[in-house]
């Protein structure tokens, strides 16, 4: 695919600088609105791959924006914005918004944003296309497992696993919210009979240790008391 095109569209002048500095040093080409219809003017005119929106704008407000942008296309779209209360996250991903960033924000936080993103759109756009020479890979909400490459990134961020540790993730993924026993488990990926099954349990917490903002509390690795384990769809 050719180089990736960001739109930015963001009324702070020195925000909207500082965005455009840390993607055009990842090699991404900007381009800039300042207003809700300026930025939806641009995606009309021109072919983005992605677009940061500011909430708060003149004009036309973000949340206009992306309702407006939603009824013709399906780019990845990523709020900005100050407000930090839930319901504006969840009603900015309910209005078609593909992430929410709060302000202040770190580089690499929105850069990793910005890359798994476009990652994902990519793939989207080479299945629509009928490209049988496509990755096998899978996605789980912001967890991407690339059976080729032997790679896995959480939020676009490379996650080292061991070779067991992949297979079994692998397994999980590619049929998310079905559950395995530890046995199925133990069996399919070390391809011998089930004896001592303790290891399973011990390479789930390693997984989950890894891929996990709180492995107390985990958002992907769940158990499922009494059965087994699962990747939650």
């Amino acid at each position: 695919m050719e180089k990736y095109r960001v739109l930015i569209c963001e009324d702070d002048v020195e925000i909207g600088n500082a965005i455009e500095v840390y993607l055009k040093n990842q090699g991404y080409e900007v381009l800039r609105a300042y207003n809700g219809q300026e930025g939806l003017n641009v995606i009309e005119s021109q072919e983005v791959h992605l677009a940061i929106v500011d909430l708060m704008m003149p004009v036309m407000d973000g949340m206009t924006m992306i309702v407006k942008v939603r009824e013709n296309h399906d780019i990845p779209l990523i709020i900005l914005s100050a407000k930090s209360e839930e319901v504006d996250k969840i009603l900015g991903l309910n209005m078609g918004a593909d992430d929410y960033i709060i302000k202040p924000f770190t580089p690499l936080e929105l850069l990793a944003r910005v890359q798994s993103h476009l990652r994902r759109y990519s793939m989207m756009l080479n299945l629509k296309e009928g490209n049988k020479n496509q990755e096998e890979v899978y996605i789980v909400g912001g967890l991407e497992l690339n059976c080729d490459t032997k790679e896995v990134f959480l939020d676009g961020m490379p996650v080292k696993l061991t070779p067991i540790e992949f297979k079994i993730l692998q397994l999980l993924m590619k049929t998310p919210g079905r559950v395995y026993s530890a046995e199925e488990i133990y069996e399919m990926v070390w391809n011998e009979e089930a004896i001592a099954t303790d290891t399973v349990m011990v390479h789930i917490r390693k997984i989950r240790e890894k891929i996990e903002m709180d492995p107390r509390h985990p958002r992907y690795l769940k158990v499922v008391w009494g059965v087994g384990y699962k990747i939650e769809k």
